[in-house]
């Protein structure tokens, strides 16, 4: 089960990564973007997430994904920590947001963070 170090270390790998405290937790920003934080004494992460997509996520695993309150109006979805499968899973889902907020130049520069291949 991957745990807020987990989070902080593979968050610091994805290309111009930096970590900032704001609202009293530690948040991730690629190219001055928030990609993701770890609200709730860091059990869970927030990332972005399509409206649909999170709708969809939340429908389909409700252990795992949910949206708080304050963020229904926008597009992040939450992520339960103890439900993710392991380092892979958590990875690509910190990648997948990373990508949403990342300018297209670091995008293109960094084909390796592409879009996950479908099953």
């Amino acid at each position: 089960m991957p745990d807020a170090e987990d989070v902080r270390r593979i968050a610091l790998s994805l290309p111009d990564t930096t970590e900032k405290t704001a609202w009293s937790m530690p948040t991730f920003r690629v190219a001055g973007k928030m990609f993701a934080t770890l609200p709730e004494a860091e059990t869970s992460i927030a990332v972005r997430c399509p409206k649909e997509e999170r709708d969809e996520l939340v429908l389909a695993e409700p252990e795992k994904f949910w949206v708080a309150g304050h963020e229904a109006g926008f597009a992040w979805v939450r992520a339960r920590l103890a439900a993710l499968e392991d380092d892979d899973e958590l990875h690509a889902i910190l990648a997948d947001s990373w990508r949403q907020a990342a300018p297209p130049r670091l995008v293109d520069a960094h084909p390796e963070l592409g879009l996950p291949s479908a099953d």
